[in-house]
């Protein structure tokens, strides 16, 4: 019971102190920006560790991140295959053929306007697919190794991928579009010049949707077939050996791994879209 209310008065404290930094006067400043939600983590953290000791919740159930770190850190060996193999194959190699393939698919649904009535709906379409469905077929298609996991991946990213581009190509007024024939400009030099530019906003946001979808596609098509190695695989082969701390370092893994994916791609994104209204402080 007392660890209980230490970690109740730890939440209080956390809590407090977090809001006095979110809202006091260096709350504008990178490094409070940044303070606040690792305050936080670390505080839930903390108290998941003090309440599983605490009420000696069984491993099985709910293993303390004490136990989970140890985990993570004794398998180092067998978890960085599993993530070569999801992550840096199936996930990274389908999400770069798929973006670049909605990207080219993009530019002539933008040219040509009988593919932007006959396409995105069919798009609508399969993004409703549920991925539990398609996952086995694909996997049955294209085998048990890495290409039918990327084969997943890039039924998942192409349509996020492709509506988020059209819609970009299309942002640009009809006064700009008028100002570049104006000028002389042919359909290629007014795409790469001012309607790629003006579009790149949506672009990175349909990029930062395939982010995580890539990551999950990869995981989940594990689950229907793959060598003895890859995330979805040790989920799967751990749940079943009721090996949760196992389980709890997979996810850890691709958590942190899916983090820096969408961050290194919101990196890029600020680099190149400086201009945008969005990126202004």
């Amino acid at each position: 019971m007392s660890l209980v209310l230490l970690a109740i008065a730890i939440w209080v404290g956390a809590w407090a102190f977090n809001t006095w930094l979110a809202n006091g006067r260096y709350a504008g400043r990178g490094a409070v920006r940044l303070a606040v939600p690792l305050i936080f983590g670390a505080t839930v953290i903390v108290m998941w560790e003090i309440i599983v000791r605490g009420l000696s919740v069984p491993p099985v159930i709910l293993p303390p991140p004490s136990r989970i770190v140890e985990t993570l850190f004794g398998n180092l060996g067998i978890l960085w295959p599993d993530f070569v193999q999801t992550f840096a194959k199936g996930a990274l190699g389908g999400y770069l053929i798929g973006c670049a393939a909605a990207l080219a698919t993009a530019v002539l649904v933008d040219k040509f306007d009988f593919l932007r009535r006959g396409l995105l709906p069919v798009g609508n379409f399969m993004a409703a697919l549920p991925i539990v469905g398609t996952a086995p077929i694909l996997v049955m298609w294209f085998g048990f190794d890495w290409q039918s996991k990327a084969a997943v991946v890039i039924v998942m990213v192409f349509f996020p991928m492709l509506v988020n581009t059209v819609a970009g190509l299309r942002d640009t007024s009809a006064m700009e579009r008028d100002l570049m024939r104006t000028y002389g400009s042919s359909y290629w030099q007014t795409l790469f010049k001012l309607r790629l530019p003006a579009a790149l906003p949506f672009i990175f946001n349909g990029l930062k949707i395939a982010t995580t979808l890539a990551l999950i596609g990869a995981i989940v098509a594990e689950f229907f077939g793959s060598p003895t190695r890859g995330l979805g695989f040790r989920i799967s082969t751990s749940v079943g050996a009721l090996a949760l701390d196992v389980v709890w370092a997979v996810i850890v893994v691709a958590a942190l791994t899916g983090t820096a994916f969408y961050g290194a791609v919101a990196w890029l994104e600020r680099r190149m879209t400086f201009w945008h209204p969005s990126q202004r402080k």
